[in-house]
């Protein structure tokens, strides 16, 4: 490969692997399973450690969301200060970035959740995907008197079409 064609391969890796960062808020935040499965490789490890706890294998992460999703219903992940970086041999990349979520959690209500994401993706056949994801948590914050006023989250979760799983 040229340098060039170097520049470039790092470049498209380095927005793919961004771009799972972006998908996994996406999906969480969304309820889109089909979308979370296609962000990680098998044998795949979300390490959200206390209280969240740790998934292993694509079904034990989808099973993670179902949890969390029971527990926290309504969720708004804002991902920021995304750093990737692409290892030597340019199929393997470590990521960093900034987590920022409003959560509606079933026992503490609105919750202000806020950390740092550290990420291990790898291209396997032409595809970039996670390998591990490790959550640490800086707060878990209940926000009192919080309650939105307009917009589709003062219709019960019920009535929108999606409950608790």
């Amino acid at each position: 490969m040229s340098d060039i064609e170097t520049r470039i391969d790092r470049i498209e890796s380095r927005t793919a692997v961004g771009r799972l960062v972006a998908q996994y808020a996406h999906a969480f935040d969304s309820g889109d399973v089909d979308l979370l499965r296609t962000l990680w490789h098998t044998g795949a490890e979300l390490r959200l450690g206390e209280p969240f706890g740790d998934f292993a294998g694509i079904d034990g992460i989808v099973e993670a969301a179902h949890l969390l999703w029971s527990q926290s219903p309504r969720m708004h992940h804002w991902m920021s200060n995304v750093v990737v970086d692409i290892d030597d041999d340019g199929e393997t990349a470590r990521a960093v970035s900034a987590l920022d979520c409003l959560v509606t959690n079933v026992e503490t209500g609105p919750t202000q959740v806020g950390g740092i994401y550290r990420d291990r993706a790898a291209r396997r056949d032409g595809r970039w995907a996670i390998v591990e994801r490790v959550f640490e948590l800086h707060y878990f914050t209940p926000v009192s008197g919080w309650a939105p006023v307009h917009g589709s989250e003062t219709t019960p979760l019920a009535d929108r079409g999606r409950a608790p799983s």
